[in-house]
């Protein structure tokens, strides 16, 4: 699972939400790739041209083994 995020400009870092509120995420990086470039066109071209990143796809690593141990939803 990927999630992309935008840097402010004063060094933080959010991820991007859909109208939701909910973290946008896709199944593979092209796609997240893609909606970045969709939705901050700008931010990622000038990362090509002027240098610094002000946007980044992440990947979500999920939790494997179940550590720490949660209580089974009622």
């Amino acid at each position: 699972m990927f999630k992309i995020e935008v840097e402010d400009g004063h060094g933080l870092w959010t991820d991007v939400r859909g109208a939701d509120g909910a973290i946008v995420t896709f199944a593979n990086e092209n796609d997240a790739r893609a909606k970045l470039a969709e939705l901050y066109p700008v931010l990622v071209q000038m990362e090509k041209y002027a240098g610094g990143k002000r946007t980044r796809v992440i990947r979500v690593l999920e939790d494997e083994d179940g550590w720490p141990q949660r209580p089974p939803d009622a």
